[in-house]
C-alpha cells in the first residue's frame, strides 16, 4: 500500500537530569523531542522511521482529537521503552536505521495531532544520543496499480456474453430429432425407388447405322 510523508515541525530536545547531578556531572539521561503537525490536521498514522544516535530506549507518548469521552489535552502512551541498542555499554544498534509502525503502537494511532518522544541513555558512556532523520507517514490514496491487481486477481464472471452466445445456438435435440427425421426421410426414398430396368430401344430401319456413328 502507498504512503504520504506527513510535513511535521520538530521541535528542539530538551534534556532532563537522570540521577544525582554530582555523581553523573550533569549529563542528561532523558531527552524529549515533541513534534507537530500543524499544516496536517489530525491524520492516522502508519510508519515512523529515523536513524538512531546512541539513544538505548524510546517511549513515545501521543495526543489525539478528543471524543466525548476524553479530552483532547489528554497525552496518552502509545509506545514504552522500545529498545533500540540491546546493551546501553556497547555500539550494537547505536546508529541503526529504524522504522516503527502502527501494529507496533499500545494505541490506535487515528487522529494524530501531537507527538512527544522521550529518549533514554543510561550509559555514561555516550555524551550525546538522539534520533535523526525523523519521518512520519500515513496511507496515501490507492494506486491505479493496486486496483488492477485487486481486479485481475477477483475477475468478474461473464454471464452475459456467454448467455447471448447460448441463445445464438439452436437446441441440440431440436435439431437432432430433425436430423433423424431427414435420415429417415432418406432411408424411406431409398427402399421405394423402381429397380426396373429400361427396355432397349427399337431403331428404325430407314435410319443408316452410318449416320449414328460419331466417326
Amino acid at each position: 500500500m502507498s504512503r504520504v510523508q506527513v510535513p511535521c515541525h520538530i521541535k528542539g530536545a530538551v534534556a532532563l537530569q537522570v540521577g544525582d547531578v554530582r555523581t553523573v556531572q550533569g549529563r542528561p539521561g532523558v531527552l524529549v523531542i515533541d513534534v507537530t503537525f500543524p499544516t496536517a490536521g489530525p491524520f492516522e498514522l502508519q510508519e515512523i522511521s529515523f536513524k538512531n544516535y546512541y539513544t538505548a530506549f524510546l517511549s513515545i507518548r501521543v495526543r489525539q482529537v478528543g471524543s466525548p469521552n476524553h479530552s483532547s489535552n489528554k497525552w496518552i502512551t502509545c509506545l514504552r521503552d522500545y529498545c533500540l541498542m540491546p546493551n546501553p555499554h556497547n555500539e550494537e544498534g547505536a546508529q541503526d536505521y529504524v522504522s516503527l509502525y502502527k501494529h507496533q503502537m499500545l494505541c490506535d494511532m487515528e487522529k494524530v495531532l501531537e507527538l512527544r518522544l522521550i529518549l533514554r541513555q543510561p550509559s555514561p558512556l555516550w555524551l550525546n544520543f538522539t534520533l535523526e532523520e525523523l519521518q512520519f507517514f500515513q496511507h496515501g490514496p490507492q494506486s491505479p496499480s493496486s486496483a488492477f491487481t485487486k481486479w485481475l486477481s477477483h475477475p468478474a464472471p461473464y454471464e452475459q456474453p456467454a448467455l447471448l452466445l447460448q441463445q445464438a445456438l439452436p437446441d441440440p435435440d431440436k435439431v437432432s430429432s430433425e436430423v433423424q427425421q431427414m435420415w429417415m426421410l432418406t432411408e424411406m426414398i431409398r427402399a421405394n425407388r423402381t429397380t426396373a430396368r429400361i427396355g432397349r430401344f427399337d431403331v428404325d430401319g430407314c435410319y443408316d447405322l452410318n449416320l449414328l456413328s460419331y466417326t
